[in-house]
């Protein structure tokens, strides 16, 4: 049976290079954040006009959203007792540098796994970090 071909023309890929930081991280009024060791100024500059009352340094019970910078592989070994702070449909957005040797994506991605997390997004934080977002599973929900 051949194959019917669609008339219709591809979509082109979107282009997410014009939004704003704290939109393509999700970030909404009145959702709970905390910050834990991410100091770009943008974020944080942006963070306060959108959610006023997010938590710096302190991790909140029943997050949405946890910003968490990882520089060295070590560092992820705080995903467990951090996904425990999240709420079910949250999220962990761990900030760890582009490029490195000694901190890859897939290194992030084996701590997410091993704190029953899954990764289902990545962002260009900034010109020098990725953010890659952890999720528990939709089947663990």
């Amino acid at each position: 049976m051949p194959v019917k071909k669609s008339s219709k023309p591809r979509e082109a890929e979107r282009d997410y290079s014009h939004r704003l930081l704290v939109d393509k991280l999700g970030i909404k009024a009145g959702q709970r954040i905390s910050v834990m060791g991410v100091e770009s100024a943008e974020l944080l500059v942006a963070l306060s006009s959108r959610v006023p009352d997010y938590s710096r340094g302190r991790l909140l019970k029943d997050a949405d959203l946890i910003f968490f910078s990882s520089e060295a592989k070590q560092d992820l070994t705080r995903l467990k007792s951090l996904a425990g702070s999240i709420q079910p449909n949250g999220a962990i957005w761990v900030v760890y540098p582009k490029g490195q040797k000694h901190i890859r994506e897939i290194d992030v991605i084996a701590a997410a796994k091993s704190a029953d997390l899954v990764d289902n997004k990545v962002c260009s934080f900034s010109t020098t970090h990725t953010a890659l977002r952890l999720c528990i599973p939709v089947a663990n929900r």
